[in-house]
């Protein structure tokens, strides 16, 4: 039994995937749980699978161009081109983050040893 939205599932489950990431990407910026920086990336990866969603002429095009036979495959490349993008954003945040926390641990150090001395020495 074929019905007629069994040929376009993918497209309609692109299309509801795209619109819930962005409506949770723009509720969590709302709450300030995620930083408008990190939201940007986001919503450029809902924003591209909602327009390849919706503009069919369009994905057919880019699939044409990129040889992929199957079009609406090409959502799922999309998509995972973006979440490698967004790792390793995320990977040099990481790696950012790890220098500065070392940074301020050696100071924090330096700081700690530089107090006990000067204790050290007002109580001889």
């Amino acid at each position: 039994m074929f019905h007629y939205y069994d040929k376009y599932l993918l497209e309609i489950v692109a299309l509801s995937l795209a619109v819930l990431l962005i409506a949770f990407v723009i509720g969590t910026v709302r709450r300030t749980s995620l930083n408008i920086r990190y939201a940007i990336l986001w919503l450029g990866a809902g924003g591209v699978l909602l327009v390849l969603s919706v503009y069919r002429p369009l994905l057919d095009y880019i699939a044409a161009a990129v040889g992929v036979r199957y079009p609406p495959s090409l959502l799922f490349l999309v998509a995972f081109v973006f979440l490698l993008m967004i790792v390793l954003h995320y990977s040099l945040v990481l790696s950012s983050h790890r220098d500065s926390i070392r940074r301020l641990s050696q100071s924090v150090a330096l700081l700690e040893h530089q107090l006990k001395s000067q204790e050290k020495r007002q109580r001889e």
